[in-house]
């Protein structure tokens, strides 16, 4: 039965936490009613930001007080498999959202779904670029036909600033850090190798990889990703590489490009089609595609519909980065 509002939980108070926050504030579907992290300061920064009620130092002290719907999972990444298992077999929560990377190998997520299956607990992978009505938008264009088959993705996704890799210090920021799960493979290109699978509506069988190393993780890469019936998604990802956010779908009658592809809350964006005979140009009005987000979990908890990212989904993204991890320290081609 749909309910009137859903009462949500995050864990782990850093700056993803209060991209969701500040998306729920807008929207009447849901309510935020509980907030965990391990460090009472962060506790305490986010509470001066943020009006929320309750507030904890443990897990299984919140998962066992609090009446919630959802639990929104923003750990560093190094943390997700455990902290979702654990959250799945309170039978706490009916959903978990939980930020990308959905874990650190194939083999987490393998275990993290079947913890939330095993508990009848519905997980999703928080893959904000999934909602936005431009990529909904070049997803009906190619599947309407009008640019052919697919036969190349072209996609980026770098964050460079200038700065010197010594600046890139672990200890700054948890995306320069091995032991909290950093790296731009976990945190950029993520979104390219997701979309690159989404587009071409099938799984990687090939990857080649090259990594340009950071002081503890890889600080940028190059990635081919090949695919059935020779499909090719050519990916650049980087923190030293200067900012660019783009994708451009080239298909055997035509081509769909954009160049603001990943973060673009409250920004009007614009997608290209482009064809033999024309080109069109979509505009879209600026959205928080944290609130679509949130939004479509909660009509998938109202039963309208199936979630746009199954388990599934995520398992064989966490395959395809396992591969791209492989190539990067074999030097070869990986089969996946």
């Amino acid at each position: 039965m749909p309910k009137e509002q859903y009462r949500v939980a995050i864990v782990g108070m850093g700056s993803i936490a209060r991209a969701h926050v500040k998306a729920m504030s807008q929207t009447d579907r849901v309510n935020l009613v509980a907030a965990c992290d391990v460090s009472q300061n962060s506790i305490d920064r986010f509470k001066s930001q943020f009006k929320i009620e309750h507030t904890y130092l443990d897990i299984d002290q919140m998962l066992a007080e609090e009446d919630i719907d959802i639990v929104i999972i923003c750990t560093w990444g190094k943390f997700h498999e455990s902290v979702g298992r654990q959250i799945a077999q309170s039978r706490c929560p009916r959903a978990i959202l939980c930020e990308k990377p959905f874990t650190q190998t194939a083999e987490e997520a393998v275990r993290l779904v079947e913890a939330a299956e095993d508990n009848g607990v519905l997980i999703a992978e928080a893959f904000k670029f999934r909602h936005h009505p431009m990529h909904l938008k070049a997803k009906e264009l190619l599947s309407s036909g009008v640019i052919g088959s697919p036969r190349s993705v072209l996609s980026t996704f770098c964050w460079g600033s200038g700065a010197p890799l010594s600046a890139r210090k672990p200890e700054l920021n948890w995306r320069y850090s091995q032991e909290k799960g950093g790296g731009s493979i976990y945190d950029l290109a993520c979104y390219n190798i997701h979309h690159a699978r989404w587009i071409f509506g099938e799984n990687a069988i090939e990857v080649i990889a090259t990594q340009r190393p950071g002081l503890e993780v890889d600080d940028g890469a190059d990635i081919q990703l090949i695919f059935p019936d020779n499909g090719i998604a050519q990916i650049t990802v980087g923190f030293d590489a200067w900012r660019s956010q783009k994708f451009n779908i080239l298909g055997t009658k035509g081509s769909i490009e954009a160049d603001l592809a990943w973060n673009n809350e409250n920004i009007p964006v614009e997608l290209q089609y482009n064809s033999k005979d024309k080109t069109d140009l979509f505009h879209f009005a600026p959205v928080n595609q944290f609130i679509l987000q949130i939004e479509h979990l909660c009509d998938v908890l109202d039963g309208k519909t199936n979630h746009r990212i199954p388990p599934l989904d995520s398992i064989n993204q966490m395959r395809t980065i396992d591969a791209i991890y492989e190539s990067f320290e074999t030097r070869r081609a990986v089969t996946i």
